[in-house]
């Protein structure tokens, strides 16, 4: 048995001693967490191989150190190049640029559902890349199972061009599961599962529609009250959270909401959850008057408006199969069955979003004012 482990040992050194030598970053680097005076740059690198065998055959799981490198006293609005490897190849190499410090134009992109479709996925990352945004949100469902490391090589992969240069901001969705691997890759502000960022006078309130991973034993049989119910305690600190947020950032121009679940569906298998997230959450967002609330879980683009302006948006057509439609809402301003992404021009006076599919073709361009001061909303 010594000679065995023995040869085992030795055959995953020269495995991963040679996919080392091939290319020793894993994933990455990339950049998170951006400030307008710091920045965090990271990256994974190879570990070990571990060997599965069982009824269906047998396969390897890789194991990865990840690293992560703060940098602060930088200076706002400004470009920084690095170079984690320092090899003189290009592939430890990227560039990002600090958020300015005053109020300034600026455009992020916006999209979600990026599973399953890695080819569908790269095309709308080299999209945003064209795009040249000052960062990209993810309204979650990033990956096909958060607990499979397999999935995140290909995410991370297919993101390496646009999150070297670009920060990333995702919100969780029921795919991730809740996994270690996503807590893990990802540096954000916070708590991470709900946290806020801003740039110039925008606040983005990046928010969790899913606590920890659950599941509704068979024993259950009232859906409503179990979901009603489940981690109520943790929604209700969430939505207290958002509340002082909104207090505190009372006088930002604009305010962007995000997280997974929608607060409207067109699909009538999802429409009794999405009126209790609604229910749960709209007269928060409506009495701070939130210009716009952007998720995604459906796989398609939807946009809709309340009665009292509240902006409603599904953008979940970022690589997971697009969905029907069964069902109407006269809320609805427009719906369509596409995968793309939004881009965010925020001006002056108002924020343009426009709606691109994957062939770059605009599928339609609509703005948001800017909040009126806060003592004249009041009046």
């Amino acid at each position: 048995m010594k000679i065995v482990r023995f040869m085992f040992s030795a055959m995953m050194t020269l495995l991963i001693s040679a996919a080392y030598a091939e290319n020793p970053i894993a994933f990455g680097p990339y950049i998170q967490n951006i400030t307008d005076g710091s920045a965090i740059i990271c990256w994974s690198t190879y570990k070990t191989e571990v060997g599965i065998a069982g009824p269906d055959g047998g396969k390897t799981k890789k194991l990865y150190d990840h690293h992560e490198l703060p940098l602060t006293r930088l200076k706002h609005d400004t470009e920084y190049s690095y170079d984690v490897l320092r090899d003189g190849s290009e592939y430890g190499k990227g560039t990002f640029k600090t958020f300015p410090e005053k109020i300034e134009p600026f455009s992020f992109v916006v999209y979600g559902d990026t599973r399953s479709d890695s080819v569908i996925h790269q095309k709308i990352v080299d999209l945003a890349i064209k795009e040249k945004p000052r960062l990209v949100i993810n309204t979650g469902d990033l990956v096909a199972s958060g607990l499979e490391i397999d999935d995140w090589e290909i995410f991370f992969d297919v993101n390496r061009q646009l999150m070297k240069n670009v920060p990333y901001y995702p919100v969780l969705g029921n795919h991730e599961k809740d996994a270690d691997y996503y807590f893990e890759f990802f540096n954000l502000p916070g708590n991470e599962r709900y946290y806020e960022f801003f740039v110039g006078d925008v606040l983005f309130l990046m928010l969790d529609s899913e606590g920890s991973d659950f599941g509704k034993p068979e024993y259950v049989k009232n859906d409503d009250y179990y979901w009603s119910n489940y981690q109520k305690d943790y929604f209700e600190e969430q939505r207290e959270w958002v509340e002082n947020m909104l207090d505190l950032h009372k006088d930002a121009g604009y305010v962007f909401a995000f997280f997974h679940k929608p607060l409207i569906s067109l699909m009538s298998r999802r429409a009794p959850g999405s009126k209790q997230h609604r229910a749960f959450w709209a007269e928060t967002f409506e009495k701070h008057d939130v210009q716009a609330v952007i998720c995604g879980h459906d796989h398609h683009y939807h946009r809709a408006q309340s009665d009292e302006g509240l902006t409603m948006i599904t953008s979940g057509g970022g690589g997971a199969s697009l969905y029907n439609t069964d069902i109407t809402s006269p809320e609805t301003k427009l719906h369509k069955k596409v995968n793309h992404l939004i881009r965010v021009d925020v001006g002056e006076n108002e924020a343009t979003l426009k709606v691109i599919d994957i062939e770059g073709n605009e599928i339609e361009t609509f703005t948001l004012p800017k909040r009126k001061p806060y003592r004249q909303r009041r009046n």
